[in-house]
């Protein structure tokens, strides 16, 4: 959120947030890297709702800027989902009452591996808009919202078809700045989504040249980080992510950051991801490491935080994190070997560059380089802020962490000869089919599965790389 017509984005994006508890708070202190890095936090005026974001940048003012618009996206969209009552229907009755184009098949969602999606069970359905048309297209409510708590319905009976994440949100003065993130983000979990952490491919970015990034890597380079940029992709965006082993990270859950980026041009992308990775330094040591160290920096922030009982945790992401709380840097970073990996080098300057500047521009190339998708928003505004969830129906999200997977990821671990996966029909309990349409199935040889036994031991206690508990959850319950 830049543009000349609001002057102080950061306090357009507080302005708008519903009235409760708001604070900011600065996070170099919780790291050694000097990067700007802040933490906003919002608490509705009753107690029971809350969000946090993080935003980092080259200035104090950048990083303010990003951790309210963080902040904004989940709240406002939240706020405004709950006073949306979600249509009940199944697929099948949805398709006879408004026809294919205006409803979408929950088969090209990405769905986790053995979903049921009978087309006569009933879910809850939320409106968006087709962005090159702007008609309404309904989409499971699951799909639209950030939370769970952000939906205004139980879940359907036997459940939501896959837990509600954020990925695909965006923020900015206008909607264009908005989508455009939002697509960003999207092709960024796309693009990394079985190559990097557990599966990393161990691709270097060498011969990097972007002067400020070349000064930012020296600097972190003399206060001990060997920082390694890899390579996931270039199929619609440069998607990098980044990694820093430090023989002195303190407290140890540090070295487990990671920097995730993805743009049309590599040196914007590799200075993101960067500048990332000493934001994700700060915020995981602010929210995993001791909680006497959060009391030093900001104690009426902790003791706010203390007052409110913790909310429910995934088992899985707590006790992973709660174990990595006991170990050593030296034990954390054999651990994270995967991370470490080298395997080719790829050089800086034979990845994609791009002279497209402003939203506008972006959220044109993005939509070219996507032809053939479809491209569904969720809009919120509140006075100059506009936020927006994005679906673009296809693209791939959380094969590890909660088994989803599409024609696309299942293509790309065939091709590489991954044991995750294969074609035929399953022949145990842990082999799982893989959610896709006929056309799909046919288009990939036939049925498809992924091995869900498998996939968990490749994760392993690398778990807490996929999904976190909430912030100070290990300390407070261990």
């Amino acid at each position: 959120m830049h543009s000349g017509r609001v002057s102080d984005p950061a306090a357009a994006y507080r302005a708008a947030l519903p009235d409760g508890w708001t604070t900011e708070l600065d996070l170099r202190g919780y790291d050694r890297t000097g990067v700007p890095v802040t933490a906003t936090v919002w608490r509705s005026a009753d107690g029971a709702r809350s969000g946090h974001g993080v935003g980092y940048g080259a200035t104090e003012a950048a990083a303010a800027i990003g951790a309210w618009g963080e902040l904004a996206e989940q709240v406002l969209l939240d706020d405004a989902l709950l006073h949306v009552e979600p249509r009940t229907a199944s697929h099948r009755e949805l398709l006879r009452e408004r026809g294919a184009d205006r409803v979408a098949d929950p088969l090209t969602l990405v769905l986790p591996a053995g979903a049921d999606v009978d087309p006569d069970r009933p879910l809850r359905w939320l409106p968006t808009t087709r962005w090159a048309t702007g008609e309404e297209v309904l989409v499971p409510a699951e799909f639209v919202a950030p939370h769970a708590g952000g939906i205004a319905a139980p879940p359907p009976p036997g459940g939501w078809l896959v837990t509600p994440i954020t990925n695909g949100m965006g923020a900015g003065d206008t909607a264009e700045r908005a989508v455009a993130h939002g697509i960003g983000e999207l092709l960024q979990r796309d693009g990394d989504t079985v190559d990097f952490r557990a599966l990393d491919t161990g691709r270097v970015i060498t011969g990097i040249d972007d002067p400020g990034t070349v000064r930012l890597l020296a600097d972190l380079r003399a206060r001990g980080l060997e920082v390694l940029v890899k390579l996931d992709s270039t199929e619609f965006a440069v998607v990098v992510h980044a990694v820093a082993r430090d023989a002195a990270a303190d407290p140890p859950v540090v070295l487990s950051a990671i920097g995730e980026a993805a743009a049309p041009d590599r040196a914007e992308a590799v200075r993101k991801a960067v500048l990332e990775l000493a934001s994700s330094r700060a915020r995981r040591a602010f929210a995993f490491g001791p909680l006497d160290r959060v009391r030093e920096l900001h104690p009426g922030y902790l003791a706010a935080e203390l007052a409110v009982p913790l909310g429910p945790q995934e088992d899985r992401a707590l006790a992973a994190m709660t174990a990595w709380g006991g170990l050593t840097t030296p034990q954390l970073d054999d651990l994270l070997a995967p991370l470490w990996r080298r395997t080719t080098e790829v050089a800086c300057t034979d990845l994609p560059t791009s002279d497209v500047v402003g939203p506008a521009g972006t959220l044109a190339l993005h939509r070219e380089r996507l032809a053939g998708f479809d491209l569904l928003v969720a809009p919120v505004q509140v006075g100059d802020v506009h936020v927006a969830k994005v679906l673009v129906p296809g693209l791939e999200v959380e094969t590890l962490s909660y088994g989803r997977i599409g024609e696309r990821v299942l293509r790309r671990l065939l091709d590489r000869g991954s044991p995750l996966v294969g074609l035929g029909v399953p022949t145990s309990p842990d082999r799982r089919p893989v959610r896709l349409t006929t056309e799909a199935t046919e288009r990939v040889g036939g049925p498809a599965w992924l091995d869900v036994a498998a996939v968990a031991r490749t994760v392993g206690a690398l778990y807490p790389l996929y999904r976190e508990p909430s912030r100070h959850a290990p300390q407070r319950l261990g």
